[in-house]
């Protein structure tokens, strides 16, 4: 599906990116993971052997942003997919919400975002006016919190609808070049990340509103995300993908 691909997954390290990247090399393309955590990075790079990359860089960053990228092309070669995962949460009231996790959250999950599809947009076009009839496309993934809000969380329900936003954008924009954007919206997934939330005492509750009844494991929602960057969706450009289980089925 992905063969001889280099696919870009930002938060590539660890959780769903690194399942992410995991499921790329089974399906014969080449990841490159973007993280910050060093340690997470390099047992990843010893995971993937020669067939992925590694490299560390903070998405927040504008600087970093772009030499990673100069890396991987320096190092990689072209770039046929991104898939914009990184993301983080610091949740509280929005009454008690304080700036530095409002800039966090909106920092790498939304900026970070923005900054990762201009480099990516930029190489892209290049390669569509030298020729390239299907140069690449790139997948963000948002949540279900950025279409209907969530408890406790407008930092992220905030960046996730902008991330829909983005989407949209892009999609337009690039479809003149036939690049294509989409998103995927996730629900409650296991990871390090979702850990407070999934030790909320309520969570039956909230598990009782989902159609499936269960929080998804990485492995559930990663083919959803590679199908959009395959030849398979090839006319499929500015839709957003719920796969949550059906939780938000009537929004």
């Amino acid at each position: 599906m992905l063969e001889n691909r280099t696919i870009v997954v930002t938060g590539g390290a660890q959780g769903i990116g690194r399942a992410l990247c995991e499921r790329i090399l089974v399906h014969g393309g080449r990841p490159v993971a973007l993280d910050v955590d060093e340690a997470m990075l390099a047992d990843a790079a010893a995971s993937f052997g020669a067939r992925g990359a590694t490299f560390r860089c903070d998405v927040a960053d504008e600087a970093e942003v772009e030499a990673a990228f100069a890396r991987v092309l320096a190092e990689v070669g072209d770039i046929h997919g991104l898939i914009n995962n990184a993301g983080i949460l610091r949740p509280a009231l929005t009454h008690k919400m304080d700036m530095a996790d409002w800039n966090a959250v909106m920092g790498i999950n939304l900026t970070g975002t923005f900054l990762c599809t201009r480099a990516m947009t930029k190489h892209l076009v290049e390669r569509s006016k030298a020729g390239d009839p299907a140069p690449g496309s790139i997948v963000n993934i948002s949540a279900i919190a950025g279409k209907r809000g969530a408890f406790g969380q407008i930092n992220y329900a905030a960046a996730k609808a902008g991330m829909l936003g983005c989407t949209m954008t892009v999609a337009r924009e690039y479809a003149r070049y036939n690049i294509r954007a989409n998103s995927v919206c996730f629900g409650l997934v296991e990871t390090r990340a979702t850990e407070r939330v999934r030790s909320d005492p309520n969570l039956q509750k909230f598990l009782a509103s989902i159609p499936l009844g269960r929080a998804a494991k990485p492995e559930d929602v990663v083919e959803p995300v590679l199908f959009l960057l395959s030849d398979g969706a090839g006319y499929v450009t500015g839709q957003h993908l719920n796969v949550d289980g059906g939780s938000a089925m009537g929004f």
